[in-house]
Parts: structure tokens; C-alpha cells; sequence
């Protein structure tokens, strides 16, 4: 390989799902052609991981069909346990809760990746190889439907964060732990997904670092566990949050320079919509959000090169 990679991953979903508990709209669909454009201006090609109310929204679908018409980028699978169908009411209110694919019975779970696998499929005519768990819920089951589903690469594992503490179902254990999984791109072991292994699937985790020192962290948690609290230690992620462009720049050069040969980007598509996400909640919101890409991006041109998660793995098996 060459320049590192610069993979973007767009989780691809329903207007403000952070607050919306009742209704599922899809506005922000005519707002993802402006940023489909940015990313074409630098020669990055975005990975649309779509769920459900995305897949079935017709202007998204015709969004959808262009971008794969020209190259531009990659349509994957994201799955919302909560109303992607076949339905089960795990909860009473599974809405409100938004629990966690892995909570829900094997069964279900299996029937609801199937679906949507084949309706991504049936309604593009592509084949599904990327994938990102809604929630960014994973466990060694799932991770075996997506090797049965013909699914090449996760995208799922956020090393250095812990889930568990953000509940799902109220009777549940929270997501997944994954603060000591590796935080390079690794062949999963089916049987145990923290591991590398030698499985068809490749997990290429978030670009996620520490915010404060390892000395800081275990202070914090000795603090926090006085208090009564338990959260996972802070963290910065390639995610745009607002002024952070700086931040966002850091992360990348620091994974760069420790080696990895990719950095992967992430945000919801409902954040490129004033009042689409609880942090971009104004048009100037999404002028700063521009801003911030463009310097994020102009950093990262002349230093990497633009893959769809796809594309990455064709490098890493070639």
C-alpha cells in the first residue's frame, strides 16, 4: 500500500434519532449531495452505511443509485435493531430504549440481518461488503451472520470506549466493552472478536485515542468509582463535533504517526441538517461543520488516499 487510507463512514439514518423517540422522518436526505460533492472535491469517496427508513426513502434511494452510477463512493449496511423489521417487541416502548441488536433474540436478530442485507441489495443491485452495527453493538454471533451474509468488512469497534455504561434494554448490560480491542485493522476471530483470527472478515476499528494520559485515566477512574460513577475514559474521535477541526487533525496525525495505514472519519447523515442532531442545530452550525471538513480534509488530501471501507480491504488482502 501507499499513502494510508482516509476511509469516511457515514452512518446513513433517520432525522435526530437522539431525541426523536415517537416518529422516524428522513429530511436529511436533501442534505447529503453537498457533502457527497466535498468529498469528491479531494478525491475521497464516502462509505453510506444505510439503514433501514434510508433504504425505503425513494430520494435516498435514487441519492443511493447515483453515487454507485459513478463510483463515488459506497453504499453498506447499519442496522437499528428497533425498527428494522422482521419487528419484536423486546422492551414494551423498544423505541424509547433503542436497545441493542445483540440483545434481542438470536433468532430475530439473524432474520433482521437478513432483511436488510436483501433489501439493500434487491433495492440497488450491489452487493453488501461493509457493515457497521446500529449502536455500534457487536458480538462474536453477529459478526459469523455477516461472514454467512457474504459481508467483507465491520466497521463496528470503537477500541478505547466502553459501551456498557449507555443502557439499551432497561434489563440489559449495555453495549459493548470494547477498551482493550485492538484499534488496527484486524482479521476477527469468529469466536472471539477482540482478537485477530482467521476469518473472511475484516474489522477496521473507529480512529479513537485517549483524551488524557494513561496516569490521568486511572486517576479519573479511582475519582469517578469514589463517587459512585462509572464511565468509560474520555476520548477523542475523527468525528466532527463543532470547532473542532484542530482536535480532528490531531487524532489523524497521531494515528498516522504511530503507524496505522488508514484513518477512518465518521458522522450520522442527519448531522449535515440543521436540526438534525442535538449538535448541529442551526445553518450556521452546519457553515462551522463545513468549515471544520474542509480544513480536516485539506490536511488529509496530500496525505493519504480516499478508500470506500471496500476498497480498503481489497488493499489489505491484494
Amino acid at each position: 500500500m501507499g499513502k494510508p487510507a482516509f476511509i469516511i463512514t457515514i452512518d446513513t439514518e433517520g432525522d435526530n434519532l437522539w431525541q426523536n423517540h415517537d416518529r422516524i422522518m428522513t429530511e436529511n436526505t436533501r442534505f447529503l449531495p453537498r457533502f457527497q460533492q466535498l468529498c469528491e472535491k479531494y478525491a475521497f469517496k464516502p462509505t453510506w452505511l444505510t439503514n433501514y427508513e434510508m433504504a425505503v426513502d425513494p430520494a435516498y434511494v435514487e441519492f443511493a443509485r447515483d453515487v454507485i452510477a459513478r463510483d463515488g463512493g459506497e453504499i453498506g449496511m447499519h442496522l437499528h435493531a428497533w425498527n428494522s423489521p422482521p419487528l419484536f417487541d423486546l422492551t414494551g416502548d423498544d423505541w424509547r430504549h433503542k436497545p441493542y441488536l445483540i440483545e434481542y433474540p438470536e433468532d430475530n436478530v439473524r432474520e433482521k440481518v437478513i432483511y436488510m442485507t436483501r433489501l439493500l441489495e434487491d433495492t440497488l443491485q450491489v452487493k453488501m461488503r461493509s457493515h457497521r452495527a446500529g449502536r455500534w453493538a457487536f458480538n462474536a454471533f453477529y459478526a459469523q451472520l455477516l461472514i454467512e451474509q457474504g459481508y467483507q468488512v465491520d466497521c463496528s469497534v470503537t477500541p478505547r470506549v466502553n459501551w456498557q455504561f449507555s443502557p439499551g434494554d432497561p434489563r440489559g448490560n449495555g453495549g459493548t466493552n470494547y477498551q482493550h480491542f485492538p484499534d488496527r485493522a484486524y482479521f476477527i476471530d469468529a469466536q472471539d472478536i477482540s482478537k485477530a483470527g482467521n476469518s473472511a472478515l475484516l474489522e477496521v476499528p473507529m480512529s479513537i485515542l485517549y483524551k488524557h494520559s494513561p496516569l490521568m485515566n486511572q486517576v479519573k477512574s479511582v475519582y469517578d468509582r469514589l463517587r459512585g460513577k462509572q464511565r468509560s475514559p474520555s476520548v477523542h474521535w475523527l468525528r466532527p463535533m463543532g470547532g473542532n477541526a484542530a482536535q480532528m487533525i490531531r487524532v489523524a496525525e497521531k494515528s498516522l504517526a504511530d503507524g496505522s495505514d488508514y484513518v477512518e472519519f465518521m458522522l450520522h447523515s442527519s448531522e449535515f441538517m440543521p436540526g438534525g442532531s442535538p449538535t448541529f442545530k442551526t445553518k450556521d452550525d452546519i457553515e462551522v461543520l463545513y468549515q471544520d471538513l474542509e480544513q480536516l480534509f485539506d490536511w488529509l488530501h496530500v496525505r493519504t488516499t480516499g478508500m470506500t471501507l471496500s476498497e480498503y480491504y481489497q488493499q489489505k488482502v491484494n
